[in-house]
């Protein structure tokens, strides 16, 4: 392997040193360490390392905009997630925010110095198990969407956004009857006794989203 430019960006001293020890044992270079998302932004920035290895939770900028700053600043710096956040919402916003690897603290040494010489690479890299959690969840968001058919999804969504059924069936150029004619197959489809039901249902299904809207206010 060839030797590598890190920066550590983790609010936990002691796992910073050991990781520092670490990588400087394998024969790397731990040009700077972070102890906050808003250091992690300006080192990267200042330094230019190669990878800047980053943990998620951290005070003043939290390590998933710390990411998104990083890669639309700083380009050719890539970001390597290593958290104690091992789930599937964390995964998906920290890939959406640029980083080009998720990996838990629970790792070794080995697999994340691995990764690292992969991320520098130019490769993206998920443990196997959120790798397999994340297709998993995919797919199930799939087979809930085939639920409902593209008119019935665009009547709920109307409605979850706030208009009545008379509106939305202004928005999408058909009549009222057609709406609620579509809203008794979706009653029977997501098994709902009533609109608000099968409104919250088809949220929770990922099937459509609240967009800001509190579950509350929905009637």
């Amino acid at each position: 392997m060839t030797m590598l430019k890190i920066l550590l960006a983790d609010d936990h001293a002691l796992l910073r040193e050991g990781l520092r020890k670490s990588f400087e044992s394998a024969g790397d270079d731990v040009v700077g360490e972070a102890s906050s998302g808003e250091e992690a932004v300006a080192l990267a920035k200042a330094l230019q390392p190669q990878v800047v290895l980053m943990d998620l939770s951290m005070p003043v900028m939290d390590g998933i905009e710390a990411t998104k700053r990083i890669r639309e600043e700083v380009p050719g710096v890539r970001v390597a997630v290593l958290t104690m956040h091992d789930d599937i919402d964390k995964t998906r916003d920290a890939i959406a925010a640029g980083a080009s690897a998720y990996l838990s603290k629970g790792t070794s040494f080995t697999d994340v110095r691995d990764t690292v010489q992969r991320v520098a690479e130019g490769d993206t890299v998920l443990s196997p198990a959120l790798a397999g959690a994340m297709l998993n969840s995919a797919q199930k968001q799939s087979a809930n969407q085939d639920l409902l058919s593209d008119r019935q999804v665009e009547i709920l969504q109307a409605i979850a956004d706030g208009m009545s059924t008379k509106q939305a069936g202004r928005h999408l150029g058909i009549t009222t009857k057609t709406v609620h004619n579509h809203l008794n197959a979706i009653y029977r489809k997501l098994d709902a006794q009533s609109l608000t039901h099968a409104v919250l249902s088809a949220v929770r299904l990922g099937i459509i989203d609240l967009n800001g809207v509190d579950e509350e206010e929905v009637v």
